[in-house]
Order: structure tokens, then sequence, then C-alpha cells
């Protein structure tokens, strides 16, 4: 940004807090306000920001977790008179998040959720879904919506920020008749699937996102955030947590070779074991964030504090 000129940031003090973890003390913490040299998000202070870091030596990710359920909670409350959740929070394994919420950081105030619908489509005729996954977002009461609402949708997700080809949509009228959008091509028999199997009650709509599976995932996620704002769906004065654990060790970069998903010196679930005998895109790792409501408050991981697993971890 700034040709010629420099500025040195000292490291976060991590291998030397790991040092004292081996070394027998049992915890370190520290608050500090901490200065990051990244560009600033719509979702993050540019810069500075207050920092609580802990460490916990011989401890397992549920020791972890019961100190931030007891940390956070008291926190919040001291300084909001919103609801605040209480410990245990709601745990989402990351396929399951984003398969549901198309994001690895969901905002639990939006009811909304997304299913996969690929299955009720494969032999529709309709060639915008052809051999394509196909997500669906059921919206309760969406029917009242004007051809507005919908045509600002469709807009919305075939922007350049979100990127999706098109929005295909549906209502399902009180009177029980399938309605605008892509109702030609909803038969009887999708019908009664959509109303069995996901959901779909008189007077709702639906919206369809069909794409690659990942970029499927991706929009949906972000329709659904759109929806919550738009039809103001997000529950009032509440502050909801969820845990997200479960993250893969690994991921195909897009070179096609298997790359660290996260922090390489997580320790990966199930051990030496796991990563002699699993596919690389199969194990998990003892990583985890803290969410609330739709920003990832913390992040952490369990040390791989095993020399050969490290080893064999990065071959």
């Amino acid at each position: 940004l700034n040709p010629g000129e420099f500025y040195a940031l000292p490291q976060a003090p991590q291998q030397f807090k790991q040092l004292l973890m081996v070394s027998g003390f049992d915890k370190y913490f520290q608050i500090a306000p901490c200065f990051r040299d990244e560009d600033p998000r719509a979702d993050r202070a540019p810069g500075e920001f207050y920092q609580l870091d802990f460490e916990m030596s011989f401890a397992t990710q549920e020791d972890v977790f019961k100190v931030i359920e007891e940390v956070v909670p008291y926190t919040f409350k001291k300084f909001t008179d919103w609801k605040v959740d209480e410990g245990p929070f709601v745990r989402i394994p990351y396929l399951e998040a984003m398969e549901k919420y198309g994001i690895d950081k969901p905002d639990l105030r939006n009811p909304l959720i997304i299913q996969d619908v690929t299955k009720v489509f494969e032999n529709i005729e309709f060639n915008a879904f052809k051999d394509k996954t196909v997500k669906a977002i059921v919206v309760p009461n969406g029917a009242e919506q004007g051809r507005k609402f919908f045509d600002k949708m469709t807009e919305y997700a075939t922007s350049d920020e979100v990127g999706a080809k098109g929005l295909a949509w549906t209502k399902y009228e009180e009177s029980g008749e399938i309605t605008g959008g892509i109702a030609k091509f909803i038969t009887d028999e999708i019908k009664e699937q959509l109303i069995n199997e996901f959901g779909m009650s008189k007077n709702s709509s639906v919206f369809f996102i069909a794409d690659e599976f990942k970029t499927a995932q991706k929009i949906a996620g972000l329709v659904r955030i759109e929806l919550g704002k738009r039809l103001d769906l997000l529950e009032k004065d509440v502050y909801r947590f969820c845990y997200i654990v479960d993250f893969p060790m690994y991921e195909l970069s897009d070179e096609g070779t298997i790359d660290f998903n996260h922090n390489p010196f997580s320790m990966p679930q199930g051990g030496m074991e796991a990563l002699e005998t699993k596919d690389p895109l199969d194990i998990l790792a003892y990583q985890y964030d803290l969410v609330c409501n739709g920003y990832e408050m913390a992040s952490g991981a369990v040390r791989n504090h095993n020399p050969e697993i490290m080893v064999k971890a990065f071959e």
C-alpha cells in the first residue's frame, strides 16, 4: 500500500505460550489490545481490538468449551440487557453448517434453513436444474409477497456480489395452488414431495438455487441471510451462540493437491490411525469456532503435541 515504507509487528507470543504449557504451567491467559496488519472488513474493526487469549495444558476440547461457556455469557450479561444464551452452547459440525446455512458462521436468529432437493428434480424438464445440485429455502408466509419482492431477490442473487446464474422461485397459495416463477415445472408429484419431505406449507414461498455443489451451498447461504434481513425474520434483542466443530483437517487446493484446511498444527481426530488409514479429505480436526449472531467471535484448536503425528500430518 505504501511503497518504500514499512513497519514491523511483533509475532503473537504463540511459541512462548506453548513452551509454558509443556513446562508445567496449567493455564495462561492475556487480555490485551491487538493490532492486526490486515485490511478492515465490514464485520471487523480495522486494526485494534481487545482480545482474550487463553491456553490450557493437558486439556480436551470439552475442557476448553466449559471455560468459554462460563466466561462469555458472564461478560455479555454485564454489558447488555438483551437475552444471552447460556451454556452449553449448540454444537454444529462444519459439514452440517455448510449444508443447512451455507456458511460456517450461521446466524441462529434467522429461522430459515437450506435443504437439498436435488433428488426431487432429477427428471425435471427444466434446463437450469439439469445435472446440478439444487438447494431450496422454504419461507413461511412468503406467498404474501408481491412480484416486486421476488424480482428484487433475483436481482440480488444475480449481482456480482453473489454471482448466481438465476434464482428460481414459486408460491404455494392458501388455495393449494402453485403459482409464479417456475410453477409450471412443479408437477403434482414434486409438490407432494416438497410438502411431505421439505415442509412446504400453504401461504409459503420456495426459493431454489441450482449450481455446482459448493457454489450452490455458498449462494444459498447468502440468499438465506438476505431473506432474513428483507423479511425482518431475525429474532430481536438476543445473542445466540453456537460452536462450529469437526472442521475438515484437509481440503483440495485449486491445483487439485491436498492442503491444510485451517490450522496445520491442530490435532487430527483419530490421531495416527486416522492419518494412516483414512482418505485425507475424510479426516476431521479438533478445531472449533465460537459464533455469535453470524460473527465468528473466537476460534481455537487442540494443538498437535505429538512429533510423530505432526510429521505424518505434514506428509
